[in-house]
């Protein structure tokens, strides 16, 4: 799943990528809500991390903007303020969730999990292809009711494949999927977490379209 967070504060926003990207998320960081606005509308985005007090455009008219264009991507706020006028009228933007600073890193990991597991796209908490089971939530793969134990950039490759079951998906959709915006790297990294993938799960669950991308197909056992 690929997150945004859009944070001044540079060490902040660079501690909860480094914390993010090793639980399984690719994550872009902006640090200005002009940016941050840009960016949310260009690309697509499962959830995005706001903070209210920023340069530029402040979080409430970032978050107003988005959700007037019909943007429905989960947003959680975050500030350095505190007070329930505060609260609520980050809520009455638009805003799902709001986390006031200081805040605890496994809380807001929480926090995130939580909108996600019930974002308005209608994702299901669990996928099920054939015999394989991608469990979202609590990041569990089964296939064939053995459990595997699976890196968190394995599981984004997977992932991402399962929600697109019996679908070509190419390696830029991967990418863009599963690594953060800046990732200019060799994008055949994409066959190495497959081919860890085949290793783990059998050979035959996804299947190489050549010149076009890969397929999901979860024969059953």
């Amino acid at each position: 799943m690929r997150l945004l967070i859009v944070e001044d504060e540079r060490r902040l926003a660079r501690s909860l990528a480094q914390g993010l990207t090793a639980e399984g998320f690719a994550v872009d960081v902006v640090h200005n809500g002009t940016d941050g606005l840009h960016r949310a509308t260009e690309h697509e985005y499962d959830l995005i991390i706001l903070d209210i007090m920023l340069p530029g455009l402040n979080g409430y008219r970032v978050c107003a903007a988005l959700r007037a264009a019909g943007d429905e991507t989960p947003i959680l706020m975050l500030t350095a303020k505190d007070g329930e006028y505060d609260e609520a009228e980050g809520l009455d933007t638009g805003a799902d969730d709001y986390l006031t600073k200081p805040f605890s890193y496994v809380v807001l990991v929480a926090r995130v999990r939580a909108l996600l597991r019930r974002r308005g796209r209608g994702a299901a908490p669990e996928l099920r292809v054939g015999d394989l089971v991608v469990d979202r939530g609590a990041r569990r793969v089964v296939y064939a009711g053995v459990e595997t134990s699976l890196t968190a950039k394995e599981f984004a490759v997977l992932e991402h494949l399962a929600s697109r079951a019996g679908e070509v998906v190419s390696k830029a959709e991967i990418l863009e999927h599963s690594w953060d915006f800046a990732y200019d790297g060799d994008p055949n990294i994409v066959e190495v977490y497959v081919s860890a993938l085949r290793r783990k799960l059998g050979a035959s669950l996804i299947v190489t379209v050549r010149g076009a991308g890969y397929r999901l197909v979860a024969p059953r056992g």
